[in-house]
Parts: C-alpha cells; structure tokens; sequence
C-alpha cells in the first residue's frame, strides 16, 4: 500500500493534464472561443504546449527519466483524444494534430528539457 501510496502524487499532474484536455476536447465546436484572425494559431499553438506540458508530466512521474516513454505516452493520449474528439458534435478527429502540433509540442519540450538539464548538470560538475 505504501508503494500506491508513494506513486500516486507522481502521476496527479499526468492525471490533471489528461482531465484538463479532454474537458476541452469535449467542448462542441459553438463553445469554443474564436481568436479571429489569430484563431488557427492560437489553436494548434495550445495543441503543442498542452502535450508538451503533457509529456513533461508524465516525464516525471516515469522513473529514470525516460524521454521516449514519456513521448509514447503523450502521443498516445493524443491519438486517443482525437478518436474521443470524433464524438463530439462539431469537431472532428485530425491525424495532423496528433503528428504534427501534438507530437511536436511533445519533442520539443522534452528536447528543451533534456538540454537543460544536460545544461546544469554539467554546471554542478
């Protein structure tokens, strides 16, 4: 139990992530907001930096730091998401979102974060 207990405050942010973008996944296309002019940008640019956020968290929530894993996962739950987003009235799924915005928002964050951590560590030394 301690083990359960231990590993569950290390997924909560994964588990908030999830949550947060299936909520706005599940909005229909009359509830979501327009940017005018801005809109795609705006749209697609949220797309990368929730996955992006999206693979940070389960980064740490992996133990030993597995960039890959992390990067499965999170674009994994985007292909899902999409699938769920079918659903909705309005939207629709897009292969596109997943590789291109969701999958590039993933890599690099990660990437970023692997250099920086890279970064001081090699600074500590």
């Amino acid at each position: 139990m301690k083990k359960f207990l231990d590993i569950v405050p290390r997924w909560l942010p994964s588990l908030f992530m999830m949550a947060a973008i299936f909520a706005f996944s599940s909005r229909t296309s009359t509830e979501l907001p327009s940017f005018g002019g801005w809109d795609y940008f705006v749209k697609k640019s949220a797309h990368g930096i929730g996955y992006g956020l999206l693979a940070l968290s389960y980064l740490r929530a992996l133990p030993g730091r597995n960039y890959k894993l992390a990067w499965f996962l999170a674009v994994l739950y985007s292909l899902t998401d999409e699938f769920h987003q079918s659903f909705v009235p309005g939207r629709r799924a897009s292969l596109i979102d997943v590789f291109v915005f969701d999958n590039v928002g993933a890599l690099i964050t990660l990437y970023v974060h692997y250099r920086w951590h890279k970064r001081t560590e090699h600074d500590e030394t």
